[in-house]
């Protein structure tokens, strides 16, 4: 066989292989349609509206500690001492009312125990062994303020009552409430317990979000029916509810050292504001918390 024949195969074997090896590799896809059509515009979340300072000056007030912020924004429209600590009796059973929502299971039965009344006034006097629901007795706590009933949500929720206040503490620091110690879930006396003005603003605002507590700060008087079958009226602590129509919360607090204390809530034409006044005395701390109320609420809308 000539070299020249022998270099015409080698060549015509090349070429074949080199065919094959082509037809094997997978043609290309055509390039996907690209959608032209019209998208949906991104929308920006609206902007919170910067309340505004009533333009008359805030009212004089006997309360020792005080602030009005608004809800929305949370906008400061006036302090008084308001980063001054001191105790603030019941009031700060708003926290505790945050941890019990936090736990959710809002309807678990809750067994009375004997250690529950381990509390001075104002009680409701449960017996051990009834069971209620945390509901049930959320709405009581936040009414009619009873102490027995802050100590057995604190039990049940944190197993004893200083694992609650560890909650009550890590609640109210991932609020930003940077000038509170909580010892007790019902706000009695004890050494070491404080808050002000400020941080119970801040604590009432995110009970005013939560519609279960903003319910509850609400209602004026409910009927409580115990296991036995007796029943109950129970009467909101907040006289303001029926002296201010526009007033819907909050919560009251009166001990001897703390003074008369109130958190109360407010709308009107748009507007919520939350009014802390703290160390007032009696009848004070109602004139001084419906001033402040009606001082940022009862003023025209902007534009008007």
């Amino acid at each position: 066989m000539s070299k020249l024949f022998r270099f015409r195969v080698a060549a015509m074997t090349f070429i074949a292989g080199l065919g094959s090896a082509c037809s094997a590799v997978p043609p290309l896809k055509p390039p996907l349609a690209r959608d032209y059509s019209p998208q949906p515009a991104i929308r920006e979340p609206a902007p919170v509206a910067v309340a505004a300072i009533p333009p008359t000056p805030p009212p004089k007030i006997i309360g020792e500690s005080a602030i009005v912020v608004d809800v929305a924004s949370g906008r400061v429209l006036y302090a008084k001492n308001a980063d001054l600590r001191r105790e603030v009796a019941s009031t700060q059973k708003i926290i505790t009312a945050l941890c019990i929502v936090d736990a959710g299971n809002i309807d678990k039965p809750v067994t009375i125990q004997a250690n529950d009344g381990a509390c001075e006034p104002t009680k409701l006097n449960l017996k051990p062994g009834e069971v209620y629901s945390r509901r049930e007795l959320l709405k009581v706590l936040m009414v009619k303020s009873a102490n027995d009933v802050a100590r057995a949500l604190a039990r049940d929720v944190g197993g004893n009552q200083e694992s609650f206040a560890d909650l009550m503490n890590r609640r109210s620091a991932s609020l930003g409430m940077r000038n509170s110690n909580f010892i007790t879930p019902n706000g009695l006396p004890m050494a070491g317990q404080f808050s002000t003005a400020r941080d119970m603003a801040i604590a009432a605002r995110a009970a005013y979000r939560s519609p279960l507590l903003r319910s509850y700060g609400a209602i004026k008087t409910f009927t409580f029916r115990f296991n036995d079958g007796r029943v109950r009226e129970l009467e909101n602590t907040n006289k303001l509810l029926k002296t201010v129509p526009y007033c819907d919360g909050l919560k009251t607090g009166t001990a001897n050292a703390a003074g008369r204390c109130l958190v109360s809530s407010g709308s009107l034409n748009g507007r919520s504001v939350i009014v802390v006044v703290l160390k007032s005395n009696s009848p004070n701390i109602w004139t001084d918390s419906s001033k402040l109320l009606r001082w940022a609420l009862e003023r025209p809308l902007a534009g008007a």
